[in-house]
């Protein structure tokens, strides 16, 4: 049995077409995705101040995500493999299934497309600091941590079995709403506690544009560990294991990614 080979990438990778295309989509489709997450959470507080997040208020902003997550992936899946997530991206290079020059400008992208969705934002509402992410009072920070992995294992878990996998077969097609559900879902358990990040582009972003930097490193370093986990688990545990010993498991074409 072949391992999942990893690369640090082909010599022409970095000014390839493929790969220019791959990363404005990835720009364009975090940028949809934190103004439309953000921006479900800067409305409830226009509307009902900074305090009024109960169970209906949770119900909104994890409808948000999902719906714009959703979306941000059926425009992306076929062009960079819609990642829109630092983490998503971190938990394929582990298991090898990007090089380090794509993961490397996903990321820039990323980060770019969560700040200017975070501009916007506060151009388009007359100034208001975008709130990003904060560990709830009452909620320690490795409890916090601990909830982010979980989270984070969960979605990438989910990326893996219905956007990667090579049995996926059919299930692709479904692969942006399976993803998206999951994120609401998370929502609603993790919301209360830690926010329920599990994208560090969709911290950074807010937190750089209104100057929130509390508990930052939890929505580093959680979504990271949860997503290696799950690369991990999936690709050498559950692909690998049932890959025939007599195939040649190679890397899949910047296309698929």
């Amino acid at each position: 049995m072949s391992s999942r080979r990893y690369a640090i990438g082909r010599a022409d990778e970095a000014t390839h077409p493929d790969s220019a295309r791959a990363t404005l989509s990835e720009f364009l489709s975090t940028l949809m995705f934190v103004f439309a997450a953000e921006g479900s959470t800067l409305a409830l507080n226009r509307m009902y101040g900074d305090h009024a997040l109960g169970s209906s208020g949770l119900l909104m902003v994890a409808l948000a995500h999902a719906l714009a997550l959703f979306a941000a992936l059926a425009s992306s899946l076929n062009v960079s493999g819609g990642h829109i997530n630092p983490a998503v991206t971190f938990g394929t290079l582990i298991a090898g299934r990007v090089s380090v020059i794509r993961a490397f400008y996903y990321w820039i992208a990323q980060l770019l497309g969560a700040v200017v969705a975070s501009l916007l934002l506060r151009l388009a509402t007359d100034g208001m600091r975008p709130v990003g992410f904060a560990v709830a009072t009452g909620v320690g920070n490795l409890n916090a941590l601990l909830m982010e992995i979980v989270l984070t294992f969960g979605l990438v878990y989910t990326v893996f079995a219905t956007a990667i996998d090579h049995k996926r077969g059919t299930l692709r097609t479904i692969a942006p709403l399976a993803i998206a559900l999951i994120v609401g879902a998370n929502i609603l358990v993790g919301g209360p506690f830690s926010g329920a990040c599990m994208n560090p582009a969709r911290a950074f972003g807010p937190a750089l544009v209104g100057w929130r930097w509390h508990q930052h490193w939890v929505y580093w370093l959680g979504p990271f560990i949860g997503a290696a986990i799950a690369g991990l688990i999936y690709e050498f545990g559950i692909i690998q294991s049932e890959v025939p010993a007599h195939t040649h498991h190679q890397p899949l074409a910047p296309e698929d990614y």
